[in-house]
C-alpha cells in the first residue's frame, strides 16, 4: 500500500512537472510564465478584487493587471521613492481626488496598502486618463503616460509633436522625452497583450 502511494505521488509530481514544463515552453514569455509558476499566490492574489474593480468601472482587467505588474509586482506593501503606495502605486493627491469624488470620507493614505482600496483608486485615475484620450487613436498609450509622468508632461510632448489634434499614440511615443516613461508604457502594453493572447489573468 505505501509503495503505490508512494508511486501515485510520483507520478502526479511529475505530471506537474510536465504540464508545467509545457506551458512554460509554449509561453510567449517563458521568464514571466516560470516567476508566475514559482509564486502563483502572489502573481494571482489579488485577480477577483482586479476583476471586480475593472467591470465596475468599465476599464479591461487585464490592463489594471498589466498596471500593477509593472508598478509593483504585485506587492502590496510597496512605497514608491515619491511616496506612491500599495499595488498601483497610487500617489497621495491622486488617492485624495478619488476619496473627495466616490465620496470616502476619513481616507488616510495608508489605506492604500489595502488591495482593495489601491485596485479602486488607481483604477479610478487610469479611468480618467482613458476617458480623456478616448478620440485617440490609441488611448491607452495617452492614458498611461499619464499615469507614470502626469498630465502635465504629456500635454507638452503632445505640443512638441506640432500635431496638433491629430497626434497619434506613435507621435506621441516618438516625443516623450524620459525614456523610463517610453519603458513603461511599452513594457505594460506588451504584458497586456500577453495577458490578452492567453485569454486570462
Amino acid at each position: 500500500m505505501f509503495r503505490f502511494i508512494r508511486n501515485l505521488i510520483l507520478v502526479l509530481l511529475l505530471a506537474a512537472l510536465t504540464a508545467g514544463g509545457l506551458r512554460i515552453c509554449t509561453s510567449s514569455d517563458p521568464l514571466y510564465t516560470t516567476q508566475e509558476l514559482l509564486g502563483y499566490n502572489r502573481y494571482h492574489r489579488y485577480d477577483g478584487i482586479i476583476r471586480q474593480v475593472g467591470h465596475k468601472d468599465g476599464v479591461d482587467p487585464m490592463l489594471i493587471k498589466a498596471v500593477i505588474w509593472r508598478e509593483s509586482s504585485f506587492r502590496a506593501s510597496k512605497v514608491g521613492k515619491n511616496g506612491e503606495r500599495g499595488l498601483m502605486q497610487v500617489t497621495e493627491a491622486a488617492a485624495r481626488d478619488w476619496a473627495r469624488m466616490v465620496k470616502r470620507p476619513g481616507f488616510a493614505p495608508d489605506n492604500l496598502f489595502t488591495p482593495q482600496t489601491n485596485i479602486e483608486a488607481g483604477t479610478w485615475y487610469l479611468k480618467k486618463a482613458l476617458q480623456r484620450y478616448a478620440g485617440k487613436d490609441d488611448p491607452m498609450t495617452f492614458a498611461l503616460a499619464e499615469y507614470n509622468a502626469g498630465k502635465s508632461r504629456v500635454d507638452k510632448w503632445v505640443g512638441d509633436t506640432k500635431q496638433g489634434a491629430s497626434v497619434t499614440a506613435g507621435d506621441l511615443r516618438d516625443s516623450i522625452s524620459i525614456p523610463s516613461t517610453r519603458g513603461y508604457v511599452d513594457t505594460i502594453i506588451e504584458r497586456y497583450r500577453f495577458y490578452q493572447k492567453r485569454g486570462h489573468l
